[in-house]
């Protein structure tokens, strides 16, 4: 249950922040894609593993000059 409430809250984060960034003045200046992985992930729920298509969004951010990596969406395969 801990794991999932994770999740969730990075997801939550993630849309927050994707509403922020709706404005097109903030967007100048700030490179950012998506990568799409696919992995192998066990599923609680029906006890076995399977293949999940992740969307991560990767994004600059200046003020720190790093770059970062949220989980944007998963389905199954």
């Amino acid at each position: 249950m801990e794991a999932h409430l994770q999740w969730f809250l990075r997801m939550s984060i993630g849309t927050t922040h994707s509403t922020a960034l709706t404005t097109p003045a903030l967007l100048v200046g700030i490179d950012l894609h998506y990568e799409t992985e696919n992995r192998l992930m066990w599923n609680e729920r029906e006890r076995r593993i399977e293949e999940r298509e992740l969307v991560y969004e990767i994004s600059w951010i200046p003020e720190l000059s790093t770059w970062r990596r949220f989980l944007r969406a998963q389905r199954s395969k």
